[in-house]
């Protein structure tokens, strides 16, 4: 019998708060039509690099993405997407939350426009489906850090389920 491997592209998800904690740094990707995130709001963050762990990858995707440094960030929980990706790929998925930063963010980058979003209204923008299902638990006041397999199938997720340890 032979086995199969996972192996994901590993990627990092950061949501920037603002010094107030009642909004939410997120990109509208708006610049590229051919984007398959196009129209829709996300985090900051993108694909580890081999020379890099999870912490360093974040903090150098928000410096790419915002113009900002990482001061003060936490893990909130990871995801497993399999299927998610324009061709099927799978993806494992560090999110964070960054409490504290320096600099002021850029207003836009290559994919879109950056605005700041009031976490209250989140649920209100256009996003993944899956999104909808793991963005309250990255907010909530759980201080422990959740662990998601959202499979995707035809760019639907097919179902959600997590833990928490």
């Amino acid at each position: 019998m032979q086995r199969r491997y996972y192996q994901p592209i590993i990627g990092t998800l950061g949501f920037v708060l603002s010094p107030d904690r009642h909004r939410v740094l997120m990109v509208h990707r708006n610049r590229r039509i051919s984007d398959d995130h196009y129209g829709k709001y996300n985090g900051l963050g993108g694909k580890m690099r081999p020379d890099e762990d999870v912490a360093a990858c974040l903090k150098r995707e928000i410096m790419e993405e915002a113009g900002i440094e990482c001061l003060e960030m936490r893990l909130r929980g990871t995801v497993n997407w399999t299927g998610f990706g324009p061709r099927g790929e799978s993806w494992l998925g560090f999110i964070f939350i960054i409490d504290r930063f320096r600099g002021e963010p850029f207003s836009a980058n290559e994919e879109g426009d950056l605005v700041w979003v009031e976490i209250s209204r989140m649920n209100e923008l256009p996003m993944w489906e899956g999104d909808r299902f793991f963005l309250p638990l990255v907010f909530d006041q759980d201080p422990r850090p959740f662990h998601g397999f959202m499979p995707y199938d035809g760019g639907r997720v097919v179902s959600w389920s997590f833990t928490r340890l």
